[in-house]
């Protein structure tokens, strides 16, 4: 080899360890951060925290075994081509910043998709687990169905932002760093603030709340309470941070937004305590026989409902990424043949993007033309 193909070789290996090297810092940025040993020890004073680390209420078992669906199994399934996925892209309706206006309703909300919600509740507005993009650290892996209705630049003015655990597919740093010079306030899980803050958002804007507390600013109250589930970015710090779902009560409207759960008596406590509620999102996608107390089934959802004491809801958690290995549409029908079988159960079904006015709008089963060639 010449000295000048040498040091062509040399340059190409430097500009690869250098690329390598901005990709790993970037990874690390995503992967957020873990609470330093200060709010750790202040954590000991929870009976939900034992060991370094935040308890499920109930343990989360995993069968391999009974794991169903189609697919490679593991991880592998998350880059492969996606057999539960919809053949066409689904409807929504499109969505900016003139969709909203300056004085958020005193009830409303939209949809985006998966969990990612805006919630107009007496002249606050609240954006509950935004993603805007996929579900993972890096590109093409846990890949969207289709394009979100609203683009993340494009979000209106905010009062709150709500995040139930920092899973990729509920926190996205992309969007929290796009919104880290505004001046909303953000209301997390008890170890999220770790990333928040590493993303370069103001402590002073961050407010952090265990099970049973509340954050409570300008006639609203955002109350914490219990789900079955776990957190963690990497496979290291699963359980460094808490998960939760949100009972919200205004002067005279109540709002229940589930986050990820298994189904347990935690339901009934949560109705006992906030219900009945106006609206409720309750998740209905992400369930398998392989991991049954991870996500709640579909009949679990319908016992929700009625432990909360809902008035109406909204399903979220499904139409965006195939988490379980079932056809993307499984959990919609079964919960809307759930519910009207039960006969009591006012089941909403707005687009993606859709305003919803509970009591006024109208939805319809259009996953039932949807998505297929």
């Amino acid at each position: 080899m010449t000295r000048k193909m040498l040091r062509r070789a040399l340059s190409s290996v430097a500009v690869v360890a250098a690329l390598a090297a901005v990709a790993g810092c970037h990874l690390l940025q995503v992967f957020g951060d873990t609470p330093s040993a200060e709010e750790m020890a202040a954590y000991d004073e929870r009976p939900y925290f034992k060991d370094g680390l935040f308890q499920s209420p109930e343990a989360l078992p995993r069968f391999p075994e009974r794991i169903t669906g189609p697919g490679p199994a593991g991880w592998l399934r998350f880059i492969s081509p996606n057999p539960n996925a919809p053949d066409m892209p689904l409807p929504k309706v499109a969505l900016d910043k003139s969709s909203f206006a300056a004085t958020p309703a005193d009830f409303a909300a939209y949809w985006l998709g998966h969990s990612s919600l805006i919630i107009e509740l007496e002249g606050k507005r609240l954006l509950v687990d935004p993603v805007f993009g996929n579900a993972a650290p890096v590109p093409g892996i846990v890949r969207r169905f289709g394009d979100a209705p609203l683009e993340r630049e494009q979000l209106p003015a905010l009062d709150y932002v709500l995040i139930t655990h920092d899973h990729y597919d509920h926190l996205e740093y992309a969007t929290m760093r796009a919104l880290r010079n505004d001046s909303v306030h953000f209301v997390v899980p008890l170890g999220v603030g770790a990333h928040l803050r590493k993303w370069g958002i103001a402590a002073h804007r961050i407010h952090e709340i265990g099970w049973g507390e509340v954050y409570s600013a300008g006639g609203l109250t955002i109350a914490s309470e219990r789900t079955i589930h776990y957190s963690g970015r990497t496979f290291g710090t699963r359980n460094r941070s808490l998960w939760t779902s949100y009972a919200l009560k205004g002067q005279r409207l109540r709002v229940f937004i589930s986050g990820d759960s298994g189904y347990g008596e935690h339901f009934k406590d949560i109705g006992e305590k906030h219900g009945p509620f106006d609206l409720a999102f309750i998740e209905i996608d992400g369930w398998n026989p392989g991991w049954p107390k991870t996500h709640m089934f579909p009949e679990e959802v319908i016992r929700v409902y009625h432990d909360i004491g809902a008035r109406a809801f909204v399903p979220v958690h499904w139409g965006v990424f195939d988490l379980a290995r079932h056809p993307w549409d499984e959990s919609i029908r079964l919960i809307a043949d759930l519910s009207a079988r039960a006969g009591d159960v006012n089941l909403l079904t707005p687009l993606m993007g859709e305003k919803l006015i509970p009591g006024e709008t109208k939805t319809n089963a259009w996953w039932e033309r949807a998505g297929k060639k």
